[in-house]
């Protein structure tokens, strides 16, 4: 997958670094030349030097082919604009912004677009939304029979109670990570746009868990 990362500070550079190591091809924007030394030399993917959320520069970063895209710069307004033009205009699925006040991340995941909070997120929670796949497991107990993992939901379970996704999927959701926060979900929980479900599962349930996570809900009859 191409991906296009606005931001080449700590947190861009590391992730532009994690994800070529993935094998995926990445660039890089910052309107700071000076930025691009912390990619070091064995970088091999682009440098783009301009504002994240200008349209040209996004097509010289590669956007029109890109999979996903990150705006980790160090506005938060920058961060949300390069967001949406990304995925309104260019219509990148896997978008993902970085968000300081974490006050106002909430009003932003209402637009559709996935905020990671700074203070409690790293490289490795920015990852998991920029690739959502599958199931990531979490822990497994000594028998290896049944796993605790963070498995990504379609956004067709967007509104659905969580005990209907319990109820067609087999698994129990022992927390979601909401907005940064962990939540202790009861049956009544509606799942949200940018939740992390995380299930206790059967190990040898995982395909079929991921399946039906990634299905949505099974058409209810008479409709």
């Amino acid at each position: 997958m191409h991906i296009v990362i606005m931001g080449c500070g700590r947190v861009g550079s590391a992730l532009a670094q994690t994800l070529e190591q993935q094998g995926h091809t990445v660039a890089v924007i910052d309107r700071d030349p000076t930025a691009f030394r912390r990619l070091g030399s064995g970088f091999g993917g682009r440098r783009v030097t301009g504002v994240g959320f200008d349209q040209d520069t996004l097509r010289e970063a590669g956007i029109e082919e890109a999979g996903a895209f990150a705006a980790v710069s160090s506005g938060d307004n920058s961060n949300i604009i390069a967001a949406r033009v990304a995925r309104e205009m260019f219509g990148i699925e896997n978008v993902a912004a970085r968000i300081y006040d974490p006050r106002r991340a909430e009003v932003y995941q209402r637009l559709g677009i996935p905020t990671v909070a700074t203070v409690r997120w790293t490289a490795d929670q920015m990852l998991r939304r920029l690739l959502p796949s599958g199931a990531e497991p979490l822990w497994r107990d000594p028998t290896g029979g049944v796993q605790l993992a963070e498995v990504h939901a379609s956004t067709a379970w967007v509104g659905q109670r969580i005990s209907r996704l319990q109820e067609e999927t087999g698994v129990r959701v022992a927390f979601l990570t909401r907005l940064g926060e962990a939540v202790l979900p009861s049956s009544q929980t509606v799942l949200q746009e940018g939740d992390l479900v995380h299930v206790m599962m059967r190990t040898d349930a995982v395909e079929k868990v991921e399946a039906s996570f990634a299905e949505g809900p099974e058409e209810e009859s008479g409709h």
